[in-house]
């Protein structure tokens, strides 16, 4: 038997005492790593419990992920603002949904289709000339009439200047019209031409005398030029009270307008500084009492010329 053997049995001789175990001198070689530490049970997957990689584990040496005792995944509440935001945005959604769907229903409905169309503010154009001009509109759904193709058809009558719509449901189309205003007329061979501001031909007459706006000399060939810009401008200021007392308007350039009244006699207008300070001069001047002499004096002379050029220091002569 070796010498570090131990005792085969643990019995001691007769009559002697028990024989010690012999400590066992061979060296103890201890592990370099230790086995991660993991809380929790032992693998119960593992027979006594073997650890991970221990002969005997069922898995080959895999390791498994080891559960908490009790542990449980919580779901947290969301938050009330994210669910009034939610509500909000489903509640819009829904009704733009219904709008939608109102609206498609509106914009073909025969029920809406335009059966009347009534026109108001204009005085130049005769309503029949009118009603034939937007005649395509009749029994067209009352939402698809836009205001770009109703301004596109009037454009074909000179005297309109400018238009609105106004929807009348069920079957009513209202358009409110801007008409141009008659400032001079212009010779133009055995005819005169009835002008706006802009030059536009709104009508013409063989009798000048039947329309009360001033004659601009040079017939149409002025239309354009600085003279006639100039002359409109001033009669497009002027009231209807004094307009209606010309007889004609001239310029010898854009700083010299001059009017001439249907009785002889002349205002000098100057440039168009003071457009308005230098009508409401000129209609004062002319709506004045004439002067009267005074006891012993002889009758004044009557005025024959109205100068506004400076409406702060008018002048009569």
């Amino acid at each position: 038997m070796g010498e570090n053997a131990e005792s085969p049995s643990n019995s001691s001789p007769a009559g002697g005492k028990p024989a010690t175990r012999a400590k066992s001198t061979a060296p103890v070689h201890k592990s370099r790593f230790k086995a991660p530490f993991s809380r929790g049970k032992p693998d119960q997957d593992s027979p006594g419990g073997a650890r991970d990689g221990a002969p005997g584990a069922p898995d080959g040496g895999a390791r498994k992920p080891v559960e908490e005792p009790g542990a449980r995944i919580l779901a947290f509440p969301v938050p009330l603002h994210k669910r009034r935001r939610k509500r909000v945005l489903l509640t819009a959604a829904g009704l733009a949904t219904v709008l939608a769907l109102v609206m498609a229903v509106l914009l073909f409905s025969p029920a809406l289709a335009v059966k009347t169309i009534t026109f108001d503010g204009q005085k130049l154009v005769a309503d029949a000339t009118l009603q034939a001009v937007v005649a395509p509109l009749i029994n067209k759904p009352l939402p698809q009439v836009t205001q770009g193709e109703v301004t596109a058809m009037l454009a074909e009558v000179p005297q309109i200047k400018s238009s609105s719509i106004e929807a009348r449901p069920p079957s009513t189309l209202l358009i409110h019209v801007v008409e141009r205003i008659p400032v001079a007329l212009l010779k133009s061979g055995d005819e005169f031409i009835l002008v706006d501001q802009d030059g536009v031909k709104l009508g013409a007459t063989t009798d000048p005398a039947s329309v009360s706006v001033p004659l601009i000399d040079g017939g149409t060939a002025v239309i354009g030029k600085d003279t006639f810009v100039a002359i409109t401008a001033v009669l497009a200021t002027l009231p209807q009270s004094v307009l209606s007392m010309l007889a004609s308007a001239s310029a010898t350039s854009p700083d010299a307008v001059e009017l001439q009244l249907a009785d002889g006699r002349v205002v000098v207008w100057g440039n168009a500084s003071d457009m308005e300070l230098k009508a409401q001069v000129l209609d004062a001047l002319l709506t004045a009492p004439a002067p009267t002499a005074a006891p012993g004096k002889p009758e004044p002379a009557p005025v024959k010329v109205y100068d506004v050029s400076a409406p702060r220091h008018p002048v009569t002569r």
